[in-house]
């Protein structure tokens, strides 16, 4: 004798996985063609009878038998091919102008690329005190503190932080000439 749908879905509820199996085993097929209808691809087919697969356990504990389960479970289908298809609008509704900003993020990481390397470069070419005193002060160390970490004074090393400043312009402009 074999087991009504609905036997098979009550037995499942309760946490029969064999009883799961044979549901799926006897429905899967028909399901699948269902979804390919309701998506018209057959990857979006795949991923929505997977989904709906994963959520059935727990969307049969509510599977009151007042309809056969086929029906039921058609049902299912179509409110899942809904959902799917309303966070796909909401996802395409919010990203709507996130390329143009991600391009522009990109390029102005770029950018600041760039200036790191040039800056970088730039800096090499320093004679050693002034690229010392300046690596200290962007490295947000203070004046005062750059000036007991290097033995000068505070005076000092405002003007090797000016005079340093002063030559990474002429560089800039050099370049750029």
């Amino acid at each position: 004798m074999t087991a009504s749908d609905e036997d098979l879905a009550r037995a499942a509820a309760q946490g029969d996985g064999a009883a799961f199996a044979l549901l799926l085993d006897r429905h899967y097929d028909r399901l699948f063609r269902l979804c390919f209808r309701l998506t018209g691809a057959r990857a979006e087919a795949e991923d929505l009878v997977q989904d709906i697969c994963a959520a059935l356990p727990a969307k049969l504990r509510a599977f009151r038998g007042e309809a056969r389960l086929t029906t039921w479970l058609w049902r299912v289908a179509v409110n899942a091919a809904h959902d799917r298809r309303r966070r796909r609008a909401t996802f395409a509704k919010a990203s709507e102008g996130w390329g143009d900003w991600e391009i522009a993020r990109q390029e102005a990481i770029a950018e600041g690329r760039e200036r790191t390397e040039w800056l970088l470069g730039a800096l090499a070419r320093l004679p050693e005190d002034l690229r010392d005193t300046l690596a200290l002060v962007l490295d947000e160390v203070s004046h005062a503190e750059a000036g007991a970490i290097l033995g000068v004074s505070e005076g000092t090393v405002s003007w090797r932080v000016s005079e340093a400043k002063k030559r990474l312009r002429a560089l800039r402009v050099a370049e750029e000439a």
